[in-house]
């Protein structure tokens, strides 16, 4: 039997997240469980490393990367020691090169499959389908991210929140960085105006999470297929693509509905080494959504479109803004209009990027 999976979900660094995963463990170690730190990241905050104490510390597994020793979780040594419940902290972690895993979280997956439960902490800006969201927010691109399925398949979501003025008088405190870089933070990503930002991202995922499940437990299957929604993002092998695949997941999920990507080859076309990198990003990237990455080869972009719309019975087709190049040609509705006459009841959607638009003078 698979373990129970409860994440702890967090706006920003700093709002507690590891030291309620200790207070949790903590708690089920009094009412006679058998619990172990699976990994534990206190960033030398002396609260958390004091709220560790009597709890058992599964040995870290050393890895070298760049003559350098890294410090990861030892999966094989968690599911060994067989615990009923592992303290996972940070469950977005990129491993070390050379691990069995690339990602944290999908450690915890085996340790989940061999039957143990986890509780593990995360922050909202990590999730992969908000990334360019949170680099317009914030103007930090995260690098470390992982799949929204990942909170979907999670037995239970809980936010972990705290005011954004509290946050600041944390960090002022030092109880978050050292003062010295907690000057630099509350200036820069722990602003008031982008901590609020997170903070409604983080309450908008938690209740979308809460309406999903209560939809999923009460809609009748039947009647759930009779209305089924299927949502194509159309991308091209450019970076700004991605972005178009991220807005599309994003309103699939809060529709039920499926994601295809599509990118429209034409025949014989040759890509240059920037195209191709961008074309692997975004089969990478639908992996990690979960969508099926179609290459369609046509010379009618708009006919090939038309097809594939039908045969994967989409309603929203997801498009992004032209180039300066292809700017004139979409104005002269020679894309947008035609996709709208030739897909009569389909939803066309163009995605925007936030950050062109101009600044209100005032």
């Amino acid at each position: 039997m698979r373990g129970r999976y409860r994440i702890l979900l967090g706006m920003a660094a700093g709002v507690g997240k590891t030291y309620r995963m200790l207070q949790e463990g903590r708690q089920a170690q009094t009412d006679g469980r058998d619990v172990v730190i699976g990994y534990l990241e206190p960033h030398d905050r002396p609260d958390t490393s004091a709220l560790a104490e009597g709890l058992e510390v599964v040995p870290r597994l050393r890895a070298v990367h760049g003559g350098l020793e890294l410090d990861e979780m030892d999966v094989d040594a968690v599911i060994r020691r067989a615990p009923e419940l592992a303290l996972v902290d940070e469950l977005a972690h990129t491993n070390a090169t050379g691990t069995r895993n690339e990602k944290r979280y999908q450690d915890i997956e085996e340790i989940l499959d061999a039957g143990i439960d986890v509780i593990s902490t995360v922050n909202v800006q990590h999730l992969e389908s908000l990334n360019d969201a949170i680099a317009e927010l914030t103007d930090v691109r995260v690098r470390e991210t992982f799949p929204d399925r990942v909170l979907e398949e999670a037995d239970e979501v809980v936010l972990v929140d705290l005011t954004p003025e509290a946050l600041q008088e944390r960090l002022r405190a030092g109880k978050v960085y050292p003062r010295e870089r907690a000057t630099v933070a509350l200036e820069n990503f722990f602003r008031i105006d982008k901590l609020s930002a997170l903070r409604e991202l983080a309450l908008r995922e938690v209740a979308e999470d809460v309406g999903q499940r209560r939809q999923a437990a009460v809609l009748d299957p039947l009647s759930q297929q009779a209305i089924a929604e299927r949502v194509l993002a159309l991308v091209e092998p450019q970076p700004k693509s991605q972005r178009i695949m991220r807005r599309a997941w994003r309103s699939a999920e809060r529709l039920g509905a499926q994601l295809d990507a599509v990118w429209v080859r034409k025949p014989g076309q040759e890509l240059t080494e920037e195209q191709q990198v961008a074309l692997g990003a975004l089969r990478r990237l639908a992996i990690v959504l979960g969508a099926p990455f179609l290459e369609e080869e046509g010379d009618d972009l708009v006919s090939t479109v038309r097809r594939v719309v039908y045969e994967r019975g989409t309603t929203y087709v997801f498009v992004g803004t032209p180039d300066e190049s292809r700017r004139r040609e979409v104005l002269r509705g020679s894309l947008l209009s035609a996709l709208v006459r030739e897909l009569p009841g389909v939803d066309i959607r163009v995605v925007a990027n936030r950050a062109d638009r101009p600044e209100v003078v005032s």
